[in-house]
C-alpha cells in the first residue's frame, strides 16, 4: 500500500450513518469506503466547460423578450385590490 495522507472532514449525521452502514455491509473500513468513492468520481466525466456561443444566443433571446409589449387586457383590478379581497375572504 502506498503511503496515505491524513485528511479530516466534516460529514452530516445522515451521511455517517450512510457511511457506516456500507462499509459494514461490504466488509471493509469507513476509510476504503471513501477512497474507493474518490476513485470512483476520478473516473467520471467533469462538467462541460461554459460555451460562450450558448450564453450570447441566451443573452440576445432575453434582450429580444425585453423588446416585447405585452397587449394590455383591459383588467379593472389592480394587485392590491386582490390582495385585499383574499385576505377578508380568508380572513373571516
Amino acid at each position: 500500500m502506498s503511503r496515505m495522507v491524513r485528511k479530516q472532514v466534516y460529514i452530516e449525521p445522515r451521511q455517517e450513518e450512510l457511511l457506516k452502514r456500507r462499509a459494514k455491509e461490504l466488509g471493509i473500513s469507513e476509510a476504503e469506503l471513501i477512497r474507493r468513492g474518490i476513485d470512483q468520481i476520478a473516473h467520471m466525466p467533469s462538467a462541460l466547460p461554459p460555451s460562450m456561443q450558448a450564453w450570447e444566443e441566451e443573452k440576445a433571446f432575453i434582450r429580444e423578450r425585453m423588446r416585447m409589449r405585452v397587449p394590455q387586457t383591459g383588467r379593472t383590478w389592480t394587485r392590491d385590490e386582490l390582495y385585499d379581497e383574499r385576505l377578508e375572504r380568508f380572513s373571516s
